[in-house]
């Protein structure tokens, strides 16, 4: 009868603990971009080492990192939709590198085309002195699509100094039920990701994937893209994805000289390497 009574009141104490039968054992709190959940890690994963306390806000409202560990490149993305740029007047706003769109597949129609204005861009930010990485806008539904995409980006960066990740930049169109990309399975988007990913890296140049929060999360399979950069998306005063990712998209509606309009705002985090 002791023992029975001991036993009640260690399942009792671990019920209050949260520590016995937990709902949410192994498992870790992460916002999604809709709000607090709850997941289970993969497996393999590397964690990210931010947190909110390595950041501050300057004089602009925009976020620093303050942390130690990492050197940090400030940047811009841009595309067709930011027109003419003057790239000298960028460089000398501070701005390190830029990740500029080759191309683009339409979410309806699903044909590959240029953006209009990646030869311009290109030149004119390498001319500056700033270092270049491109990204293709993918609408990919099947492997065979992903590697028509890697290809046709490598075609429009050859000659090109070409220094930072080829980026496969795969998004759900959430405001187009007509997407051709509706409901594709997680699987198949990321056997799309490794494709292109292992067609430009047999080029000769570093690939990476982007993805927004939820995307990170829920679409792709991230275990499976390790050996490739993480650029995540996520506006905010500081980073708080679960795992790790060398370049983070902090704004969508930065102010850069030389840019009419807003402009997606980026850091680029390269680890110390220790003596």
């Amino acid at each position: 009868m002791l023992k029975i009574k001991i036993l009640v009141l260690i399942l009792a104490l671990c019920a209050l603990l949260s520590g016995c039968g937990s709902l949410h054992w192994g498992q870790v709190q992460v916002n999604d971009g809709t709000g607090e959940v709850w997941i289970t890690p993969e497996k393999n994963v590397p964690v990210s080492t931010f947190s909110s306390d390595q950041f501050s806000l300057d004089e602009n409202g925009e976020p620093v990192f303050t942390g130690t560990g990492y050197t940090v490149m400030k940047g811009v993305d841009v595309s067709y939709y930011q027109g003419d740029i003057d790239w000298k007047a960028v460089r000398a706003d501070g701005v390190e590198f830029a990740f500029i769109r080759c191309g683009y597949r339409g979410y309806s129609e699903g044909a590959v085309n240029e953006d209009e204005k990646f030869a311009a861009n290109i030149k004119g930010a390498l001319e500056a002195g700033i270092k270049v990485g491109v990204y293709f806008f993918s609408q990919a539904v099947t492997v065979q699509e992903a590697q028509e995409e890697a290809q046709f980006t490598l075609k429009q960066i050859a000659g090109y100094g070409v220094t930072l990740p080829v980026v496969f930049d795969w998004e759900r169109i959430d405001s187009a039920d007509e997407a051709r990309t509706n409901d594709l399975a997680s699987e198949t988007l990321t056997a799309c990701a490794l494709k292109f990913c292992q067609t430009v890296k047999a080029a000769g140049y570093e690939p990476g994937v982007y993805f927004y929060t939820n995307t990170g999360y829920y679409g792709y399979q991230l275990a499976q893209l390790t050996d490739y950069v993480f650029w995540l998306s996520e506006p905010g005063d500081s980073p708080d994805f679960y795992y790790a990712h060398s370049i983070w998209q902090y704004s969508f509606k930065g102010t850069v000289d030389g840019i009419s309009g807003s402009t997606d705002l980026d850091m680029y985090f390269t680890p110390v390497k220790s003596a």
